[in-house]
């Protein structure tokens, strides 16, 4: 039997990155899944990367930063399935996809409102289909700069970066879900992953001196992959994590043990 089988999920920013692997990983384990992306090119490039498991998934466009458009996925996983069992808050972006015009205080609003509030609206429309259940797993994705400050060789922080403070919401969100919800038997647990090949780091990645500083901070001598952080997404979703919450698991090569 498929680690997954005869479960339903959520997986937002399922377009690219650690959500597509997610995604794919999910289906390939027996569940169904409702895929949200805010970039129609993402959701394109989705459906021909997961086209083979039709028909257990349904792909959306939204917006996580709009309650009503995370009304409609957490309800669309029930009007389509039955019921909610599974939320994977992928959906995230860096002050790199702000318009470059913006001053510090447009990116910090944009960054939070994305990565935390985004987070923070999709949980909350999930926990009131998952009540209905016998229980859930939410799954946040924070990051080792959630943990950690950005390393000073870096420079990618003056102290004012929203993504680590965002991330850092994002731990803390995951502490108090997960002590709260636990009466309904919901698991919450965020992964913390380290630098990894994604969509979302390709602009520093593709750096060749930044790309070496960075493998040096992982003691394993390597950045992750989008399927490192999928694997571990599939433990916590699955019943083999069930008295696991509140928690925040570093996926980092080892990174923030140093």
């Amino acid at each position: 039997m498929s680690r997954l089988e005869g479960k339903v999920a959520v997986v937002t920013g399922a377009g690219s990155g650690i959500g597509m692997a997610t995604t794919r990983l999910f289906l390939e384990m027996g569940c169904k899944v409702i895929c949200s992306d805010v970039s129609d090119n993402f959701l394109n490039e989705l459906e021909k990367e997961i086209s083979s498991f039709k028909p257990n998934y349904l792909i959306l466009k939204s917006d996580v930063t709009k309650r009503s458009d995370c009304k409609n996925i957490a309800k669309s996983a029930v009007d389509n399935w039955g019921k909610l069992d599974i939320l994977v808050n992928s959906a995230g972006v860096t002050p790199r996809h702000a318009p470059p015009e913006w001053d510090f205080e447009q990116k910090w609003d944009f960054v939070m409102e994305v990565n935390l509030k985004g987070s923070m609206l999709m949980s909350y429309e999930s926990v009131e289909q998952m009540k209905k259940n016998t229980g859930g797993s939410i799954i946040n994705l924070s990051s080792i700069i959630g943990l950690v400050g950005y390393s000073d060789t870096l420079g990618f922080s003056d102290g004012f970066n929203p993504y680590p403070h965002s991330k850092g919401g994002i731990v803390q969100m995951t502490r108090d879900m997960g002590v709260n919800l636990a009466k309904h038997s919901i698991r919450v647990n965020a992964l913390c992953p380290g630098f990894a090949y994604t969509n979302l780091t390709k602009s520093i990645t593709d750096d060749e001196t930044i790309h070496k500083k960075l493998i040096e901070l992982h003691p394993m001598g390597r950045l992750g992959t989008a399927d490192d952080i999928a694997n571990a997404a599939l433990f916590l979703a699955s019943d083999e994590s069930s008295f696991i919450t509140g928690t925040a698991i570093p996926v980092d090569g080892g990174y923030t043990a140093r």
